[in-house]
């Protein structure tokens, strides 16, 4: 809560007065999605459905209706082709979504329902669509036991996005979220209120003044947050009813940075946020522009900074921030959000893109890390009680060899392009390395076969992401090429706190000293059996912790793009010295609270200004 005018607190979700709605100031909190300060105007576009008349068809009705959606399809695709046609330049790192929706427009899962409630229950193209839908939601949703997770929910809301784009195109709607009276209101630059957005819907706002989205639904990881970013648009989402507090025209502030939202903010408020707005621009303009230089300590020794990509497009950013290579290449993103597995050559020239676009730099790709919190309809996994500690995957690569093999033949035909590094999730035995570098053997013999010319052998490196592999670091140093430690999954692991819950969410501390030990164990078997070790969790982004990493020993952090010119900047403000006394500091500590006074109180101080979100005061 901000210090000066009156407050308003978020009631329950009773409907609200015209006197709560008038001009009071009220704060709204969410998650940062997307970067960056707006001040504006309010646009309220969503809202309205998608109507139509729910009608029982004659016999003779059925191939016509069936044909309606074919063609309704065929224009849903063209209008989210246009929308991706539209896009600018720089925000072509987002096609892949809308690619995957052009895909699901044609999913068959989707036709053969609409089909049978056509066929067999003679209703209207519309309304077989609805209930596709609805039945689709349900199945993505039906996990045993229930469960609330992030990623579930975000394919049931592609599921939507796309009925909906299909539902309208049925009834000739508008192809675009924006009614033409919102778009004559979006003459002037607004704010964009949603209870959620489509991909297709952001990149079609791609050319109109749009200043910052806000929606009710949606995560960092959610599409519209991808979008967002893409189109570095400052957006907050997942603000619990968004809607009911602002109506179109309401002067508003929103912050990407803490995710919160000021409705009628007080003047103090606007020029504070154009003052933080300036500031935060200014920086990221300072930061990229030096996106040439390599991370160096005071005392100048090298910290090779990565980057984690999802999306192949995104090489192109990554290069611009300053990645020298990429620490974590996730190959789920090909099996997802369809209902067949990739093939070879799909996989071959998604991963090649990769290394192509990063020359001769190293580019670690790491095997799908399906299951638990990451579903993908193609593997039909059977319902398990406790998906973390499931079926996932390294264990689900082995239990799967055909389709395993697939990926690694794949990826061995990527690696005749540049220098690639496979790298395997969730690894706890010395077994699942010896099973998968079998495989990876049969696959590099097959690829000779096929193609003529035998790569030299690929690195096969272990993910470092439960307690077991901590611990038993030193002899899996013995069968493994490299070490990467995934700091989030270690901390799920290692604390039992679930990564997803919000509740538990304070206990879930990277710079637990229970954490800090584990790292250290991998990294002193690593550096003792001289293979390399890289950290490419969420820990490795946030600069303070960076810094511990690199007094803990390790060379190589892998972050998201936008991350590394921060945390390059953070290295070089550090003496390797006196990082490591710190490390040593924290490893002794007993407690958390500790080791976050032994960081914050050596390196605080001289970061404040690279602190994006304590960039407030």
């Amino acid at each position: 809560m901000r210090d000066g005018a009156p407050e308003s607190t978020v009631p329950p979700s009773a409907p609200l007065s015209q006197t709560e709605l008038g001009v009071e100031r009220t704060v709204l909190e969410g998650i940062a999605g997307s970067e960056g300060v707006a001040i504006g105007r309010a646009l309220v576009v969503q809202g309205r459905r998608t109507t139509f008349l729910r009608r029982t068809i004659e016999a003779s009705e059925i191939e016509t209706e069936l044909a309606r959606v074919r063609d309704a399809a065929s224009r849903a695709q063209r209008g989210i082709r246009e929308a991706a046609h539209g896009m600018p330049q720089s925000s072509r790192t987002a096609l892949p979504v809308l690619e995957a929706y052009l895909l699901m427009l044609e999913d068959p899962m989707l036709h053969e329902r609409v089909e049978r409630k056509i066929r067999r229950d003679r209703k209207c193209a519309e309304w077989a669509v609805q209930e596709a839908r609805d039945d689709l939601g349900r199945l993505f949703a039906s996990t045993d036991p229930p469960t609330k997770d992030a990623y579930i929910a975000e394919r049931v809301h592609d599921v939507e996005f796309v009925c909906d784009r299909l539902l309208r195109a049925l009834v000739d709607d508008a192809h675009t979220l924006l009614s033409s009276a919102d778009a004559g209101r979006l003459a002037e630059p607004m704010i964009v209120f949603a209870r959620d957005l489509s991909p297709a819907d952001t990149a079609g706002m791609a050319k109109e003044p749009v200043l910052a989205f806000v929606t009710e639904v949606g995560s960092r990881t959610s599409h519209t947050s991808i979008m967002a970013r893409a189109l570095e648009i400052p957006s907050v989402v997942g603000v619990k009813d968004a809607t009911r507090f602002v109506r179109t025209g309401d002067r508003v502030v929103v912050c990407g940075l803490t995710g919160t939202v000021t409705i009628h903010p007080t003047p103090e408020d606007v020029s504070h946020a154009e003052a933080k707005r300036l500031r935060h621009r200014a920086r990221q303009d300072r930061l990229f522009a030096d996106a040439s230089r390599l991370a160096r300590t005071i005392s100048g020794e090298r910290v090779h900074l990565s980057a984690n990509l999802e999306l192949p497009e995104e090489a192109a950013f990554a290069r611009k921030a300053g990645a020298e290579t990429v620490g974590l290449y996730r190959t789920e993103f090909l099996f997802v959000d369809r209902a067949d597995l990739p093939s070879e050559n799909e996989q071959y020239e998604a991963y090649a893109s990769i290394v192509q676009a990063f020359g001769g730099a190293t580019v670690t790709l790491r095997t799908f890390d399906i299951g638990g919190d990451k579903f993908a309809s193609s593997f039909e996994l059977p319902p398990e009680m406790n998906p973390a500690l499931g079926l996932r995957a390294i264990r689900l690569a082995l239990a799967q060899p055909e389709v395993f093999s697939t990926q690694l033949r794949a990826m061995v035909r990527a690696a005749r392009h540049g220098n690639v590094r496979i790298m395997l999730p969730m690894i706890s035995t010395t077994d699942e390395i010896a099973a998968a570098r079998a495989l990876l053997a049969r696959a590099e013999a097959d690829v000779a076969r096929s193609f003529g010319k035998r790569v030299d052998p690929i690195p096969l490196g272990a993910m470092i992401e439960v307690p077991a592999a901590a611990v038993m670091a030193d002899v899996l140093a013995r069968h493994a090429d490299f070490f990467s430690i995934g700091t989030n999954d270690l901390v799920q692991y290692a604390l039992a706190v679930d990564r997803t819950s919000r509740t538990l969410a304070h206990l879930a501390s990277p710079l637990s000293p229970a954490i800090l030990r584990l790292c250290a164990m991998a990294i002193r078997a690593a550096n003792a059996a001289k293979i390399p070790v890289a950290v490419c969790g969420t820990m490795a982004s946030e600069p303070l912790h960076a810094l511990l990493l690199v007094g803990l020993g390790v060379r190589e952090l892998s972050m998201e793009a936008s991350a590394i010119p921060v945390v390059r900047e953070a290295i070089s403000r550090a003496s390797m010295a006196e990082l490591a006394r710190i490390a040593e500091l924290c490893l002794e500590a007993e407690t958390e609270a500790r080791v976050r006074e032994a960081v914050s109180s050596s390196l605080g101080p001289r970061l404040l200004d690279l602190d994006a979100v304590r960039d407030d005061a």
